[in-house]
């Protein structure tokens, strides 16, 4: 079981400019790769890693993709992301069995859900998702599926307000359960690639029994 260690950004502002974000996670000493290929009928893989912290009131994660293929034609909140480039975020705060996905396509447009499988998964407010600061290298524009040798960044900054069923107030100290994926269900190559392994017989990334561990130091 995969396990990070989430340090503290060394930001003075709660709500820090993103373009500063972002360069001090370029600057974090150990990026984390999303390359496990878990199920054999889907065996392209991107090159997939991201870097991940917190401060007063948010984590900051970072994505950085490479890939052959790439799309973003979702504008949308809420709109299934998956079919287009897409990273994913699925992360439990507590040992209750709720837990949220955060997806996201290359210019930020980003489905939220919540619940204890997929069958319970519902939608979150968009106004709760609004709360999510997003900056993505791809801009905002949507586009059809491009081929190449092509990548992207995207960068988060999410709030502790997304978590709506837990009463959160700080990170420090605190355990979570999490899951980082990267997907594109309709790309002309589909692929499924994840953080930590999973182990069931077709691509499934609401399977919180296989998530690892991410300890906020």
């Amino acid at each position: 079981m995969n396990t990070i260690e989430v340090t503290k950004l060394d930001i003075d502002s709660a709500k820090p400019d993103l373009e500063e974000v972002s360069a001090k996670l370029d600057n974090l000493p150990v990026k984390h790769r999303i390359e496990t290929l878990n199920w054999k009928d889907f065996n392209y893989k991107p090159e997939v890693s991201f870097a991940i912290a917190y401060g007063e009131k948010e984590i900051y994660l970072k994505y950085y993709v490479k890939e052959n293929f790439m799309k973003a034609e979702k504008t949308e909140t809420n709109q299934m992301v998956c079919e287009d480039s897409c990273v994913e975020f699925f992360v439990s705060p507590e040992a209750d069995g709720i837990y949220y996905n955060l997806e996201f396509n290359p210019i930020g447009t980003c489905l939220l859900g919540t619940g204890t499988s997929r069958e319970t998964s519902r939608r979150a407010d968009p106004e709760i998702i609004s709360g999510i600061r997003r900056l993505a290298s791809s801009g905002s524009k949507p586009f059809e599926e491009r081929t190449g040798d092509l990548e992207w960044t995207l960068t988060l900054a999410i709030p502790l307000e997304v978590f709506f069923h837990h009463n959160i107030k700080d990170l420090k100290g605190r355990t979570f359960r999490a899951n980082f994926y990267k997907c594109g269900d309709n790309l002309t190559v589909p692929h499924y690639v994840t953080w930590n392994p999973v182990g069931t017989e077709n691509p499934d990334y609401h399977q919180p029994q296989y998530f690892g561990t991410l300890r906020f130091v």
